[in-house]
């Protein structure tokens, strides 16, 4: 039987969580061997077996948690939350129970009859700091939960961008050279049926440079034959070309927006110019088209030319991180989109 997932509980099964577990433990180590109680200052050797205590606790914590989850979802909210929260408490408990017994303890606290409040400050502290950390995590889960939804709806919209008109517009393209032109017509509807095997995948994984690139000219080969000579492009690429991943259907969208914003509009047409360089650490991509002027319709970056911008960008910044810059002007009759993403 399905359980489902429980929304209010993180998962602490990864390895990486694991890890960000290991290192909350260790940072609250360190702020409470920075700020000794009572003027006692800590030895290495003091500092080493909090530490370790402090591992145990939270290894031993996590893994629990991540094998009870399914059962501690099914408590409730409210209950499954306390259990969770119980959970780092009794671990806490129970080492130091077990410390205290095999003789690791503190022998003048235990000589006074004070041992039971080491327990207990140790199960009282791990229940604030577990609580904390539980909740870090869940927002944390929540907030990529989210990012992965938007970018998910971003490849949604995407994929339906491959507009009916574009279709219709193509076949007629390539109906009109079937007699005229066969081998033309042949390579047409393979270009075509690219395009669309790309717009479909373009959630599914990610894409080489050197694939964005032979995408895009397989769509401004179908284009091309729509537009004929008022359609030109201008590739400036550097040899060889850097070996970088992107999100797949980045570049198409992008010479879409030139085409049907910037050349179609115009009854002479003109040259899109796609340049891609790298500077330092970074990959520069440039593309620059003619457009009608500021205020006419379809000119810069029209309602649609915004969208896809945008949803790139939101892509863009899912992949690489807060690293990625784009930027899109009107200058002069010509329109420039410009990206710099971080080389790994």
């Amino acid at each position: 039987m399905f359980t489902p997932k429980p929304d209010w509980l993180p998962d602490l099964c990864s390895i990486n969580r694991l890890v960000a577990v290991l290192g909350v433990a260790q940072l609250v180590v360190l702020v409470i061997a920075l700020a000794p109680v009572g003027g006692n200052r800590w030895g290495v050797e003091d500092f080493l077996s909090v530490s370790a205590y402090a591992a145990w606790v939270a290894l031993a914590s996590a893994v629990l948690l991540c094998k009870l989850r399914g059962r501690i979802h099914r408590l409730g909210r409210w209950v499954g939350r306390a259990f969770a929260v119980g959970v780092p408490m009794a671990v806490a408990g129970l080492c130091a129970w077990s410390l205290q017994f095999l003789g690791f303890g503190d022998p003048q606290a235990e000589a006074a009859g004070t041992g039971g409040g080491f327990i207990g400050s140790s199960m009282v502290l791990t229940g604030l700091i577990g609580g904390v950390a539980l909740r870090y995590f869940y927002m944390r889960d929540q907030w990529q939960a989210q990012v992965q939804a938007r970018a998910k709806a971003s490849v949604d919209a995407l994929q339906a961008r491959i507009r009916p008109h574009f279709l219709f517009n193509s076949m007629n393209s390539i109906a009109s050279l079937v007699r005229t032109d066969p081998v033309s017509a042949e390579r047409a509807v393979e270009d075509l049926a690219d395009l669309f095997r790309a717009a479909l995948g373009a959630g599914d994984g990610d894409a080489t440079l050197q694939q964005e690139i032979e995408l895009a000219k397989r769509y401004l080969a179908i284009e091309k034959l729509r537009l004929r000579d008022r359609l030109r492009v201008t590739w400036k690429l550097p040899e060889p070309l850097p070996t970088i991943r992107l999100p797949k259907l980045v570049l198409q969208p992008l010479l879409e927006n030139a085409v049907v914003h910037g050349i179609a509009p115009l009854p002479e047409g003109g040259e899109i110019e796609v340049s891609i360089r790298v500077v330092r650490d970074r990959l520069e991509l440039r593309i620059t088209n003619p457009c009608r002027p500021a205020g006419a319709k379809d000119a810069g970056s029209g309602n649609g030319n915004g969208h896809a911008q945008a949803s790139i960008a939101q892509r863009l910044a899912f992949h690489f991180g807060p690293g990625i810059k784009m930027t899109a002007r009107l200058v002069d009759g010509h329109y420039f989109c410009e990206i710099s993403l971080p080389m790994p």
